[in-house]
């Protein structure tokens, strides 16, 4: 785990001055890796990175290169199968100097190219400076789990694992990107590939990026997807029997390590289940949880301190109050590199800093909401299943009648007015009323309205979840995960994202993910919670609701932080006031911090406070 820098640019001499900016870049990230550093730079071309050492501590130094030293790679992140992958290679002659996962992917380029990409399960972001073809290549794993950014002028290509890397590389801050603005209003979070800076760019996930000298722009290009439903005939005991195994053997594949590891707790089904299968067989293993002080009605850890005394884990705890919280804001938007909205990361990076005392990778149940259908999908299905059992016979039961008897985009995605998305709280209408004229951009939406067109035909649940593994996982649950893990030195492992888990996961049939059980009551991720009965989990964490991670910010922005949010937003202080219309503002903060605000206003209003804390700091 670590973080990389780097750039292509046919003007640079590879000189002192060129080392020199490489390392003021890796400087910005050392929070990603305080154990090492490393640095190529030639004429063209130049690699950087800062390492977490966790696997091959001694000999897992990079950059790494070929032994004719023609290609060079700088990696953050893992790969879970690099010593199957090393006995393979191993057996067909090839030589390793070193126990690392970077010189598997090093060695399974040299021989492969862009298709041995298919042979690795893990989380990256790859840099790879093939010097017989005179091309970078920049890699983001399948998920989005690593992020990866780039900044491109017309000439040359400035990359790295943070936006702040990038920004220390140029010689001046590009102006702000007023479309990822617009976008950030609807989802608090920004979809790729944009950023708050023009000419930065998201590399999205599953994607790899090639530039050459003579080019005239890099080459954007998906290299995997996550499939449809095949339909194929599978009993619901085998298929259980089935994913069991391979959420086992990832959460195995995560355990591997040279250094301490731990779990991320917080009493949900998720984590437990994580937990439930990294205690087999092993030594005594540390679970982290977090609470708010005094927030009684929202304080999970009497699930977490169940599910550690199930499996008999090591089990340690935080509790954070208003004035932790608070504090951190101005350090959150330094990690994050740009505005997000999420209220849950605050609390995220302080059980990783707990962590960190003890331990240098944690284990988290992050993604399996987005790939078995949590959340409220029990009541999606309800909706899906009356639509369906009302769907007439034939298009010839239509005739005569005014309208369809069911709405057609109920049962096909892809013909609704307004995709099905965790986060949308603007309307395009909406802020056009709230920004200065002249911000307008096409409707956010069209992003995941083309992520459907995409993907195509299938039941409801499947496209749903397709829709929300795409720009809601990756740029606010994972980039949280990633940004605040990192902010603490830790590394972050998702057992639920390893692609075998997932491909499996979107192959059930619907009933195996969201639908009816014995008893005629709809659950949500119904193949799971088989898995953790079968794996001790206890029966109060297999059966409670899904709560997700509560915090109790929006009640404190009707009292304590009431005047914060008049400081933040109406004053002359307001870096905002340059982009939104200041009554709109006004209006803003005092519907949101009134007593009886709607959730959807408050939610308005923090999103709006962090895109100001965010200007605040960055500009």
């Amino acid at each position: 785990m670590c973080g990389i820098a780097g750039w292509f640019d046919p003007d640079a001499s590879g000189g002192e001055a060129d080392t020199a900016r490489l390392r003021r870049m890796c400087d910005t990230i050392r929070h990603r890796g305080p154990d090492d550093d490393g640095y190529a730079v030639h004429p063209v071309v130049a690699l950087g990175m800062r390492r977490l050492a966790v696997v091959d501590v001694a000999g897992g130094h990079q950059p790494m290169a070929s032994e004719d030293g023609v290609i060079e790679l700088v990696f953050n992140g893992e790969i879970f199968n690099h010593e199957a992958l090393r006995a393979e290679l191993s057996s067909q002659g090839v030589h390793f100097r070193t126990r690392s996962d970077t010189e598997v992917v090093l060695r399974i380029y040299e021989r492969d190219g862009l298709t041995g990409l298919n042979r690795l399960n893990g989380m990256f972001a790859i840099a790879i400076w093939d010097g017989r073809q005179r091309i970078l290549r920049l890699i983001r794993d399948r998920m989005g789990v690593k992020p990866l950014y780039y900044a491109w002028d017309g000439k040359r290509l400035i990359f790295g694992s943070e936006i702040k890397a990038i920004l220390a590389g140029m010689a001046e801050r590009p102006p702000i990107n007023d479309r990822a603005i617009w976008d950030y209003l609807t989802f608090r979070y920004v979809p790729p590939p944009h950023t708050m800076w023009q000419g930065i760019f998201k590399l999205p996930a599953a994607h790899h990026l090639t530039i050459a000298m003579g080019d005239a722009q890099p080459k954007v290009k998906r290299w995997w997807d996550i499939p449809r439903p095949d339909g194929r005939p599978l009993s619901d005991a085998r298929a259980i029997e089935a994913f069991d195994g391979l959420i086992t053997d990832a959460t195995r594949l995560r355990m591997l390590a040279d250094v301490p590891i731990g779990i991320l707790l917080s009493g949900g089904l998720d984590s437990s289940v994580v937990a439930a299968k990294a205690a087999r067989g092993g030594p005594r293993i540390k679970t982290f949880s977090v609470a708010f002080d005094g927030a009684v009605d929202i304080d999970e850890r009497r699930f977490a301190r169940l599910a550690a005394a199930a499996f008999d884990t090591d089990h340690h705890e935080i509790v954070i109050g208003e004035k932790d919280f608070v504090d951190f804001l101005p350090d959150f938007v330094h990690y994050t590199d740009e505005p997000l909205a999420d209220l849950a990361s605050i609390p995220l990076y302080f059980v990783c800093r707990l962590a960190r005392e003890t331990v240098t990778v944690v284990l988290s149940g992050e993604g399996a909401d987005e790939i078995l259908g949590g959340y409220s999908f029990d009541q999606w299905a309800i909706r899906w299943d009356e639509a369906a059992a009302k769907r007439p016979a034939s298009m010839l039961s239509w005739l005569g009648r005014k309208s369809p008897p069911v709405d057609p985009g109920l049962l096909d995605l892809r013909a609704a007015r307004v995709p099905l998305t965790m986060t949308d709280y603007l309307t395009s209408e909406e802020k056009r009323c709230l920004l200065r004229p002249g911000v307008d951009h096409p409707d956010s939406l069209d992003g995941l309205r083309s992520a459907l067109a995409r993907f195509g035909k299938a039941s409801p649940l499947a496209q749903a979840l397709y829709l929300y593994s795409q720009d809601w996982l990756v740029e606010d649950l994972l980039m949280k995960a990633d940004k605040m893990s990192m902010a603490t030195s830790v590394e972050l492992r998702t057992p639920f994202l390893d692609y075998r888990v997932v491909e499996a996961a979107a192959r059930l049939p619907d009933h195996l993910r969201v639908g009816r059980g014995s008893d005629g009551t709809y659950e949500t991720k119904r193949i799971l919670r088989a898995v953790a009965k079968s794996s001790g989990v206890p029966e109060a964490i297999i059966t409670r609701s899904k709560m997700g991670f509560p915090v109790p910010v929006y009640g404190w922005l009707s009292g304590t932080l009431k005047g914060f949010a008049h400081d933040l937003l109406v004053s002359e202080r307001t870096k905002l006031r340059a982009w939104c219309d200041n009554g709109q503002l006004q209006d803003l903060v005092a519907c949101g911090t009134a007593g009886d605000a709607k959730s959807d206003t408050r939610h308005r209003l923090w999103n709006a406070m962090i895109l100001e804390l965010w200007m605040r700091h960055w500009l």
